[in-house]
């Protein structure tokens, strides 16, 4: 019987959290007693510019919001996302997304290497830059202070916040300001919320009234303000602050690489001190802050997403009863879908794959493509054979019979199987998926496939193919969470 992929999706996420994100030169953690007690991690990997380079991945620590980070059909959005992917493209790299879960501090998944660079809207401050590095800045903020509209003519100044409950995240740098003004003598109630609550969200409570403020940076105060006009500006508690991106203290090299890149999208005018922007940032800054329909539509679209538990795509409800009747984890089917059709159910490829899941007909027993058209027919099908190549691999633990399931469904039965006879000819493991992959690799190469018994096959597409669906079901997966 198949080790059901539902019933070990617990010690899949295990795996691939040590797999993903936890760089080979782990040099271990040391605990200090800080300011803020949610920061744990204050001695760093070591992984800079080089090391990132060679396994072609950077890994964006982030907020799951309408403004930062966020999917919509499946496809990933956000300025700060956009943002770093530009970088990314230029140096050859991929981005891979860490949203920070409950408990977890941006600067911990940082240090422990989880991620290689924070990009959150993330203000430069002393705390801050006493555990990481920090980039040069690409935007200056002021810190407001915002209450419901109602209740804006009684929040002037700082000193009117005495007694004023301001609901915050511990490791914002809004909690800092707030500490700052509460030694200055205001007596400013802050209460913190969980780290999985983001600045917007509670913007959102401010509004429907459920808490009397909360404090944000006013390009977001103004970009969210776009659709909740209940919101008002109270006042600034914090005046130009640098955002930045936050790296590793001990990475170098890759502070220099990104300096030298964002010089050329952001600087300063020393004459007037007014900043200077890219046409990248100026696109950017319109799509996600300054237009007001594509601002609403996007902050829409995280809304529907919170309320439904985490929309994945436009196929989720469908995707989840034909996937719990099959026992496959249906966030896994939604991530090979991105991959296979980007979610398109009129998809064809150049080898007359069609659909959602891009079926190629006569192999599966259709005499025509037209009926594969039909979504749920697709998915079934889809669904259908995935679990087959699962069962194939049941005797394999859950981590490895995924990989090996996805690269039978991109490679076909056959090609997998010469894979693993190579590997096993190369003194590998043909029951471990490093060892196959690089078997896969070598079946392009003409001194390898002519011994094969299927051939030639393009082992590196089938090779990121895994990878890709194996990321996209993590970060699926954590925004399902959320």
């Amino acid at each position: 019987m198949i080790r059901s992929i539902t019933r070990f999706r617990p010690l899949l996420l295990a795996a691939l959290a040590v797999i993903i994100a936890v760089p080979a030169a782990y040099q271990g953690w040391r605990y200090h007693e800080r300011r803020d007690p949610g920061i744990v991690i204050t001695d760093p990997v070591h992984r800079d510019f080089a090391s990132i380079r060679e396994e072609g991945v950077i890994r964006l620590i982030t907020r799951y919001n309408s403004l930062s980070y966020f999917l919509h059909h499946g496809r990933e959005r956000g300025f700060e996302y956009e943002f770093l992917k530009a970088f990314a493209k230029e140096h050859g790299l991929r981005v891979e997304v860490v949203i920070p879960g409950e408990n977890e501090h941006p600067i911990d998944l940082l240090n422990s290497g989880r991620g290689d660079v924070i990009a959150a809207n993330f203000t430069v401050t002393p705390e801050r830059a006493s555990l990481i590095g920090f980039s040069q800045p690409y935007n200056l903020v002021s810190q407001v202070v915002v209450v419901h509209a109602d209740a804006a003519g009684n929040y002037r100044t700082p000193q009117d916040l005495a007694g004023l409950e301001v609901h915050v995240r511990r490791s914002s740098s809004y909690y800092t300001a707030l500490r700052d003004l509460q030694d200055e003598g205001v007596d400013v109630r802050i209460v913190t919320v969980p780290e999985t609550i983001d600045t917007e969200a509670l913007m959102g409570k401010v509004a429907a009234g459920t808490i009397p403020a909360t404090v944000a940076d006013d390009n977001l105060f103004l970009a969210t303000r776009k659709s909740m006009p209940e919101l008002a500006e109270g006042p600034v508690i914090s005046a130009a602050n640098e955002v930045a991106w936050g790296v590793r203290a001990n990475a170098v090299a890759l502070r220099q690489t990104m300096d030298a890149w964002l010089a050329d999208h952001f600087r300063i005018r020393e004459s007037d001190n007014v900043p200077r922007r890219s046409q990248l940032m100026n696109s950017l800054r319109a799509r996600y802050f300054e237009n007001s329909g594509t601002v609403r539509r996007f902050r829409y679209v995280v809304q529907q997403e919170r309320e439904g538990g985490g929309r994945l795509s436009p196929f989720d409800r469908l995707v989840q009863d034909i996937a719990t009747d099959e026992d496959v984890d249906w966030r896994l089917v939604v991530a090979m879908m991105a991959q296979e059709s980007g979610f398109d159910p009129d998809a064809v490829s150049w080898k007359g794959a069609v659909g959602l899941m891009q079926i190629v007909p006569h192999s599966n027993g259709f005499e025509s493509d037209s009926v594969l058209f039909d979504t749920e027919t697709n998915l079934r099908t889809g669904i259908g054979i995935f679990k087959e190549h699962l069962e194939t691999y049941a005797h394999l633990d859950s981590l490895n019979q995924v990989r090996f399931a996805l690269a039978t469904y991109n490679a076909g039965i056959g090609h997998m199987a010469d894979a693993r006879r190579l590997a096993a000819d190369l003194n590998g493991n043909p029951d471990r998926w490093e060892d196959v992959e690089q078997a896969l690799l070598k079946l392009s190469d003409r001194r390898y496939y002519k011994d094969a018994r299927y051939g030639f096959v393009r082992g590196s597409e089938t090779v990121t193919y895994v990878r890709n669906i194996v990321h996209r079901y993590r970060t699926y997966d954590m925004v399902a969470r959320l």
